[in-house]
This record gives C-alpha cells, sequence and structure tokens, in this order.
C-alpha cells in the first residue's frame, strides 16, 4: 500500500475503491473487446455509438451537443468521430433549421445498414464481457 493511503479513513469503506478499480476494469475490457470485434465491421466502438444512437432516432437529427452527450464525448472528440463517419457515407451534417448557429446529424442509408450488420457482434461481445460466468452457457 502507497504511504498516502496508510492511516487515512475518510468514513467510506475500502471495499467501495476495491468495486470502483473493478468496474473500470471491467469497462476496459469491455471497450477493448468491442473495439476488436467492431473492426470486422470497419468501426470503433465510439463510431458504433453514434451510429446507434441515429439509429434509434427514428428519423430526428439530433444537434452535436445533444449527440456528444448521448454518447458522452466531448465535443472535439465527437467531431472528430463524426468526421470520420461522414467520410465513409455513414451519416450526414446539416444545419439546424430551426438555430442555424447549430449542425445536426443524420444516418444515411449505408450508415443504417453497417449499424444492423454490427449490432449482433456488438450484442455478443456485450453478453460475453458483461454476463457473469456462472450465467453464462456452456
Amino acid at each position: 500500500m502507497c504511504n498516502l493511503c496508510i492511516g487515512y479513513d475518510l468514513g467510506v469503506p475500502e471495499e467501495l475503491a476495491h468495486q470502483w478499480r473493478d468496474l473500470l476494469s471491467q469497462h476496459a475490457r469491455t471497450v477493448c473487446a468491442l473495439d476488436e470485434a467492431l473492426s470486422a465491421h470497419g468501426l470503433g466502438m465510439s463510431e458504433y455509438e453514434v451510429l446507434e444512437r441515429l439509429a434509434c432516432e427514428c428519423g430526428e437529427r439530433p444537434r452535436m451537443q445533444e449527440l456528444a452527450a448521448a454518447v458522452h464525448l466531448s465535443q472535439s472528440a465527437l467531431s472528430r468521430t463524426v468526421g470520420r463517419l461522414e467520410k465513409d457515407g455513414l451519416v450526414g451534417r446539416a444545419m439546424c433549421p430551426e438555430d442555424r448557429r447549430g449542425v445536426a446529424v443524420c444516418l444515411t442509408d449505408e450508415g443504417r445498414e453497417r449499424y444492423e450488420a454490427a449490432r449482433p457482434t456488438h450484442r455478443r461481445v456485450l453478453a460475453e464481457t458483461l454476463t457473469p460466468p456462472q450465467q453464462q452457457p456452456a
């Protein structure tokens, strides 16, 4: 144990810190597994998440800041991600009709097809990484 940890009792059970580290480890393992599996579809995890959010919008065109909040990316990270997806023809950007300062994002037909092809892979990885071992099929 490091010197900073010795002698400190903040009234929080040490078990919570262990649970937090376990959660971070599980998140990192899941992200790595998703990135690896989704690469077969030409996508990374962040790109897939953007496509999924857009696919679930039922034709609505969310603004970039709404999308950033939904996928937990900074504005600049989302801008780069959307730029890659747009370059690949999977999404489109347009000015918001009600507020010309805003930029809206929409899923293209090709983007919807790529999302639908990648979705089973995404769900399989989630089942493999998030299902407790004792509940996984043999």
